[in-house]
């Protein structure tokens, strides 16, 4: 009887971080499962098994001519997030195999971080906090000169895919009129989330918080500059909870520390950022350490799903929980491989 061999190459993940010992019995309950954590999966070992992988659990490089060496293959779960440019995606779907993700896993710590973050902005909280242990905070209507109410504030959302559709889930009690720029999505789809298909010039002058929420692609990448920011109204919020290639870093620090706009951000050109990048001392700037999604729920999830998927597509049927690669859309992804858990 020919073994069925899960191939499971997940770095910079572990199965560990990402698999509670239930997930993992039930992954091991699948087939035969080869695991290379320490580092990716060696080419010589890939070959070794790929004429009876039905399943393979990570970021292996699949190019066509190796799919045409794997005439088993049922499914590629990608547990690092990002569809990358090292699968042939058309080949997939040619074949019938399934290229997933269970990225969505993030989207609701994320959408969380991201409302925390607004009303930090938008209340002034940690800046009053700084001020106070400086002994210059001031007290009532005086300490609250630069700041406002997010209920009710005009909310602007760029990328309107799983996070941006979870995050206007999560500020619906705050009664927000929020507009949507997102190319990819027909107005209908926007419209039945309660918000307002808008055009980024739109979003960026009529919003008092602008949420930005985008993948970067081969079409957007630093597309908000210098420009975008000077159409924001003086005072606004603007968060950056995506990639940071989606805007021109250098211009929204200096929007930022001229005071025309208030700036938070999860994401950074590089990472770890080096301890003298001047974005440690800017002003006008919440800071976070790309952590907002790296909760241990988050991570346990990305394993759930990809496991609970995985059983389906074994059975024959198709995945439920994951998001699929489409060959036209994840041609254009241009995130760069997530290197820090």
């Amino acid at each position: 009887m020919r073994r069925d061999i899960i191939l499971v190459d997940p770095l910079p993940r572990t199965l560990d971080l990402i698999m509670e010992p239930a997930v993992r019995a039930r992954l091991d309950a699948l087939g035969e499962v080869i695991v290379s954590e320490d580092r990716p999966m060696p080419a010589e070992d890939v070959e070794r098994y790929l004429a009876d992988t039905v399943l393979i659990f990570g970021q292996t490089d699949m190019p066509r001519e190796r799919l045409d060496r794997a005439p088993r293959l049922k499914a590629i779960i990608n547990v690092e997030s990002n569809f990358l440019s090292n699968i042939d995606y058309q080949a997939c779907v040619e074949r019938g195999i399934w290229a997933i993700t269970p990225a969505s896993a993030f989207a609701s710590p994320v959408a969380e971080a991201a409302l925390a973050m607004a009303l930090d902005l938008a209340r002034g909280i940690t800046a009053a906090d700084r001020d106070f242990r400086q002994g210059i905070e001031r007290y009532g209507l005086e300490g609250n000169a630069n700041t406002f109410r997010f209920a009710g504030a005009p909310v602007g959302i760029i990328g309107f895919g799983d996070l941006g559709q979870e995050f206007r889930a999560l500020i619906r009690p705050f009664k927000n009129r929020v507009r949507v720029f997102d190319p990819w999505l027909s107005k209908e789809v926007i419209e039945r989330q309660d918000c307002e298909p808008s055009t980024l010039e739109d979003v960026l002058r009529e919003s008092q918080v602008i949420f930005v929420f985008a993948s970067v692609t081969s079409e957007n990448e630093g597309f908000i500059g210098k420009r975008e920011f000077a159409m924001m109204k003086p005072g606004a919020a603007f968060l950056l909870m995506s990639r940071a290639a989606v805007v021109d870093f250098p211009a929204m620090i200096e929007a930022a520390q001229s005071g025309h706009i208030k700036v938070a951000t999860d994401v950074f050109p590089e990472e770890p950022v080096a301890a003298d990048d001047p974005v440690r001392q800017a002003s006008g700037i919440l800071l976070s350490a790309h952590r907002t999604g790296g909760t241990r729920d988050a991570f346990y999830a990305l394993g759930s799903m990809a496991v609970a998927d995985a059983e389906l597509i074994m059975k024959g049927l198709p995945p439920r929980l994951c998001r699929r690669a489409d060959p036209a859309t994840a041609a254009m992804l241009r995130s760069k491989p997530v290197s820090v858990s």
